[in-house]
């Protein structure tokens, strides 16, 4: 299935632009960067090309999808499936007719009902998801968060602006902890993990290499933290549900105890920046 309308992708984030401007918005602001050639850019048949997309299940009903080799920032998204539908949270920068029909097929009836985003970073090509995985005329949801609406470059009726907290399917809840972004967006799934409950972070909160941390950063390629009064606040608000594990953005994922190591790391984080630690430097 071809897009119905020409569009265009940065090759550094990944985001779909209905135009195609000298740079990229989302590259050029403090939390990505420009490449010192300037902005490139594809369509998505320039990028087809020996590409695909793996799927791979992470636990019962969550599933991991990642594009071969990487388009922008490189995300890992995740389709989580429940009897009343599947959400596709933090949608690629590239889609193939064999994803979509991949993706029909795990998600079964009544299919997927929303495509939702953490941050603009992770926009992806999040309107061509919701037209192709969407029957003709009726394409699928696209939640953006109202905080962020303005970081949209390709739009369309399926686009809507929301706020604060939604329950997208039963069990699965939308909030807007902000952080790394105003709207920056989490999922709290409380069917996950056999029942004591999943958080998918996005890189609001980044499950750290050693399994056992993470981080609260405005931007993690320029080394840019937040203030410990913002990491603390991010922590409270998602501990307000239980959750056993936590998965990002990437395939980084805490998995046990990850309410407890948010909470702590959240204490960390605040410590060293108000210099608690500062006799070890």
């Amino acid at each position: 299935m071809t897009s119905t309308e020409q569009f265009w992708i940065c090759l550094t984030c990944g985001v779909e632009h209905a135009d195609r401007p000298e740079t990229c918005a989302i590259c050029a602001d403090e939390r990505q960067w420009v490449p010192a050639t300037g902005t490139a850019w594809a369509t998505l048949d320039e990028l087809a090309a020996g590409r695909s997309i793996e799927i791979t299940e992470l636990e019962p009903d969550l599933h991991a999808l990642a594009t071969q080799p990487g388009v922008g920032i490189g995300q890992q998204a995740k389709l989580l499936r429940t009897d009343a539908g599947s959400l596709l949270w933090d949608p690629l920068g590239y889609v193939d007719d064999a994803a979509v029909a991949a993706v029909r097929e795990i998600a079964g009836p009544p299919g997927v009902v929303a495509v939702v985003a953490s941050h603009p970073h992770m926009y992806g090509v999040q309107v061509e998801w919701s037209r192709r995985l969407g029957a003709p005329g009726s394409p699928v949801p696209v939640l953006v968060s109202a905080a962020d609406a303005g970081w949209v470059a390709r739009t369309g009726p399926q686009v809507e602006a929301w706020s604060g907290e939604r329950e997208i399917l039963p069990g699965v809840t939308l909030s807007q902890p902000g952080g790394h972004f105003p709207g920056s967006v989490v999922v709290h799934w409380a069917g996950g993990a056999d029942g004591r409950g999943v958080l998918l972070s996005g890189d609001t909160i980044m499950a750290n290499p050693d399994r056992t941390t993470v981080s609260f950063m405005r931007s993690y390629p320029n080394r840019l933290p937040l203030s410990g009064a913002v990491a603390l606040r991010v922590a409270e608000h998602v501990a307000r549900w239980p959750f056993e594990r936590l998965y990002n953005n990437f395939d980084g994922v805490i998995a046990q105890d990850a309410r407890a190591v948010v909470l702590r790391s959240a204490e960390r984080h605040a410590a060293w920046v108000r210099g608690d630690f500062d006799h070890l430097t």
